[in-house]
């Protein structure tokens, strides 16, 4: 088969119908507060996102009924703002396309990329299921980019093109999702209470948890019970006092879905559950913020991808030091070697002549948009000396002035120190001029502790019956490792969300 085949075709090579129209309208999935029963639920999820809508489906294809809680005025969690990166082996579109792919070599390539931090466990269960999990959504509706699966380059990329994402980022699978869940809703198996917090977990007492204390916009409490819950609120990133508890770095940047605030976290530990997974904190190769009050806004995003724009600058860290070979083709070397450098900084440093000649260093700005960033952005400076422009930039002015000397005897020898291969121009022309850029990270490198089957772990090992864990919840660095593994956060939502629903949890039926 080639890539002219049509969507019915690769619609009936998964062997389903073909694909729903239209989005539920958000009122249509809403139910009355007053008309919801406090009692009698199969399972009750904290969080109306992408596990939270995706078990829904599922566990009402069971006969079970399902309770769906949000802080939130909408659902789709963090679907709103996530690129929706996925990936998957083995999937029927990758087949129509001629690729062979299978679960143990995405396995095997989340072991090189993270160099073996991922949990084996649940990335094992995260990749052996993944591809009907995509297969499904795509026999639903989701629309892929055009020419995806490919092996991608915002991340370390896979060995072969299982990586894809659509032209509206999470909202394209958001708006599956949404659909989907609206015929449960209407049959009465599925209820979705909006703007209601869960602010404590109900225990029997021998542990078991049973149900959920909430408190709803106007401060009214109420009691749900049912035979389990789901905690799948999604991180910590979105709240900075939390985050630089857990990870003893500021949060710097705010593009973290705005109700990802810990109290999942809050809920699990206080049920006598663990948290892992800190160690595995990862942060970018450094964007531009609009200023220094964290979080803050992106500003502008740097060219730092060797294969798309080689690289005309050199990149120094506080010291002045060139930390890494700047076209490194490997993303994560480039993000690891950041992430151990002063504050996390490095500055993007540069003269008139490359300034003049080169592609441009910052994404979608235009000469004008660069002059005027160093007119008056105060992560951009100019000087008409190296030692001025360490001063002004907050850089050490021996440090700077001898990596500049070391980076031109590179290109006059052609041996670079770093080994750097690209190096057309010397810098030696003023003005110079320097951008400082900030390691950030949006997603949670910690998490709750489960078993092979989602059950949350107290620090003994043991199971808190009745309480289950799915999402980001689990923490980044599980499912990631210390790196950034592409689509190994939206897919394993989805994905634990189906094997909950359609198999783990005990359902009336």
């Amino acid at each position: 088969m080639t890539e002219r085949l049509s969507r019915r075709q690769l619609i009936q090579a998964i062997g389903a119908a073909a694909a729903a129209t239209g989005l539920a309208a958000p009122d249509r999935v809403r139910a009355d507060p007053r008309a919801v029963p406090t009692r009698g639920w199969d399972t009750i999820v904290v969080g109306a996102g992408t596990v939270g809508l995706t078990l829904a489906i599922f566990a009402a294809q069971r006969g079970g009924r399902v309770l769906l809680l949000d802080v939130a005025d909408v659902t789709g969690g963090s679907l709103h703002v996530s690129t929706g990166q996925m990936s998957a082996a083995g999937t029927a579109l990758q087949r129509a396309r001629g690729i062979t792919d299978t679960p143990q070599e995405h396995y095997d390539d989340l072991q090189r990329i993270s160099r073996g931090t991922i949990d084996p466990v649940l990335a094992r269960l995260a990749v052996f299921n993944a591809a009907p999990t995509f297969d499904w959504l795509f026999s639903r509706g989701f629309e892929p980019l055009p020419g995806h699966p490919v092996n991608g380059e915002a991340h370390e990329p896979y060995s072969k093109p299982r990586y894809y994402w659509g032209g509206e980022g999470g909202r394209s699978i958001m708006k599956v999702l949404q659909r989907e869940v609206q015929a449960p809703v209407e049959r009465g198996k599925v209820s979705i209470l909006l703007q209601h917090d869960v602010y404590e977990l109900q225990q029997s007492r021998d542990g078991r948890v049973r149900g959920v204390r909430v408190r709803d916009a106007s401060g009214a409490e109420r009691e749900f019970t049912g035979r389990s819950v789901v905690l799948a609120t999604g991180g910590y990133a979105a709240d900075p006092q939390v985050y630089a508890r857990l990870s003893g770095r500021p949060q710097y940047i705010n593009l973290s879905y705005r109700h990802c605030r810990g109290r999942g976290i809050e809920l699990g530990l206080a049920a006598g559950g663990t948290l892992r997974g800190i160690e595995n904190y990862m942060s970018n190769y450094g964007l531009v913020l609009a200023s220094d009050d964290y979080p803050a806004s992106v500003f502008a995003r740097p060219s730092d991808f060797p294969q798309k724009r080689k690289p005309w600058e050199i990149h120094v860290n506080a010291e002045g030091r060139r930390f890494v070979r700047e076209d490194v083709p490997s993303v994560d070397a480039r993000e690891q070697s950041l992430l151990w450098q002063t504050g996390g900084r490095r500055w993007i440093v540069f003269d008139q002549a490359i300034l003049d000649a080169a592609p441009p260093v910052l994404q979608n700005f235009t000469p004008e948009d660069l002059r005027g960033a160093f007119d008056g952005h105060p992560w951009f400076t100019r000087a008409e000396s190296v030692a001025a422009l360490a001063r002004a930039s907050g850089i050490d002015a021996a440090g700077l002035e001898g990596s500049i000397a070391m980076y031109n005897y590179g290109v006059k020898t052609g041996i670079d120190p770093l080994g750097r291969e690209h190096h057309p121009l010397p810098i030696a022309k003023p003005p110079f001029h320097a951008i400082r850029t900030q390691a950030t990270a949006v997603t949670a490198a910690a998490g709750l502790t489960v078993d092979e089957s989602l059950r949350a772990l107290r620090a003994d090992g043991s199971p808190i019956a009745g309480l289950y864990v799915a999402g980001e919840l689990l923490g980044a660095g599980s499912l990631q490792g210390k790196a950034y593994s592409g689509g190994m956060m939206v897919t394993p939502a989805l994905t634990f969300g189906r094997l909950l629903g359609s198999q783990w949890l005990p359902l009336r039926g």
